[in-house]
């Protein structure tokens, strides 16, 4: 039997060596799929359940803590066992536990206790899907993690359009539970084709994880990144970035559902069209600071979401308005990906699970109060109100870019 064409061969090898960066990044968009299911719904459950806006962005503030409190753990045990590809699995596990039990929740103490666990596997996720694609492909780090951004931004923005047809026949408890499905074909695709890598005592190059490091190693290297400036400022300024992410996420649903009168089925092809502006971002936004550098690309989509997002708030037509929350959404989910890759270039490469949780530990504090004051903004001066406060966050970021040394990579 003749060999195949040396091109073909090269073709497969190829898609063989991708295959993970894609499937890494699909478990990432499973995440971001929980949680937007919760986000869509959430203007129907506190409907029936009576919730004020407060209550409301109640429940964000207690993911970003449950998010912060993971973090304590999340990056010790990523670096320590080196079994990056197993945490991506116990993730997206205990997420879709979570969502599929607040949807049988009665109880408002028992649907917080839910999103605690949905906070705490989205920051399990980060620290072991980040690490691990950027030891693995070092030389493409901005594009490998702009597809797992990119993932982000699939689960945000298809999450809605699914599941608005399901709510339309449905209650939004049955939407939740019938929600898992994706997480869980995404835990036996892992499993399936990636989970071979990543495994504690397998070996390793420059191509595959990193090996588990000694409490010694580990504690030495914790502290030399709570004292690189350069990282640190590179935290707080996605903090701040962070805070309005999570207030749009919040906000822009009962935003479109109360004020805007949108039916389910509109508000979803809102919410993709702020999403799937992302979808074309990131890939572009990574790919690019691998050639010109982080720092350009963060400046620039810094100052174009805090503009659109201030030009917003003087927008009444609901079609313009949906215009305009597109192009916020190109700014603000571009400098994901260059974020995380900067932070990596920062980083040695058997900490990168802790430089990560690090990050999200800060973003996770920060945003923590964010959107209770936004809500009892929107309470006492209407939601519009809310959305100046997030313009205010981004534009202390944009500020605390410019705090950031110019002698580190990037």
């Amino acid at each position: 039997m003749s060999k195949p064409p040396s091109n073909i061969t090269a073709a497969l090898s190829q898609v063989k060596q991708d295959t993970p960066i894609y499937l890494v990044g699909l478990g990432h968009g499973a995440t971001h799929w929980v949680i937007a299911t919760f986000y869509f719904l959430l203007p129907f459950m506190a409907r029936d359940l009576g919730l004020s806006y407060v209550e409301a962005g109640l429940f964000a503030s207690i993911f970003s803590v449950a998010s912060f409190g993971a973090n304590f753990i999340s990056g010790p045990v990523v670096d320590m066992t080196g079994r990056r590809v197993l945490w991506q699995v116990v993730s997206l596990l205990i997420g879709a536990v979570a969502i599929f039990l607040m949807g049988n929740a009665s109880l408002f103490f028992v649907l917080v206790i839910c999103m605690v666990f949905i906070g705490a596997s989205n920051n399990l996720w980060h620290p072991a899907a980040i690490s691990y694609l950027s030891i693995r492909y070092p030389e493409r780090r901005g594009f490998v993690l702009s597809i797992h951004a990119l993932g982000a931004n699939l689960g945000d923005a298809v999450a809605p359009v699914v599941m608005a047809p399901v709510l339309a026949a449905l209650s939004w408890r049955t939407t939740m539970e019938a929600s898992v499905v994706v997480p869980l074909v995404v835990v036996v695709l892992l499993l399936c084709f990636v989970g071979r890598t990543g495994r504690k005592g397998a070996k390793v190059d420059a191509h595959d994880a990193a090996p588990s490091i000694g409490l010694k190693d580990y504690l030495s290297g914790v502290g030399a990144l709570l004292k690189n400036r350069a990282v640190m400022v590179l935290c707080c300024m996605s903090g701040f970035r962070n805070m309005a992410q999570m207030g749009l996420l919040v906000f822009l649903p009962l935003y479109l559902a109360n004020e805007m009168e949108l039916p389910p089925f509109q508000m979803a092809l809102a919410l993709f069209a702020f999403q799937a502006s992302g979808l074309i971002a990131a890939p572009l936004a990574g790919i690019w600071s691998d050639k010109v550098g982080r720092r350009p690309l963060i400046v620039g989509g810094l100052g174009l979401t805090t503009v659109m997002l201030l030009l917003i708030t003087l927008i009444d037509n609901p079609t313009v308005f949906v215009a305009g929350i597109s192009v916020l959404g190109f700014g603000l989910f571009a400098i994901r990906p260059v974020v995380h890759s900067w932070l990596m270039d920062m980083t040695p490469p058997h900490m990168g699970g802790t430089a990560t949780s690090v990050l999200f530990g800060v973003q996770s504090a920060m945003t923590v109060f964010a959107p209770i004051i936004g809500g009892a903004l929107a309470d006492r001066y209407g939601l519009i109100s809310a959305f100046y406060f997030l313009g205010v966050a981004l534009l202390i970021a944009n500020f605390l870019v410019l705090l950031i040394p110019k002698k580190v990579s990037g």
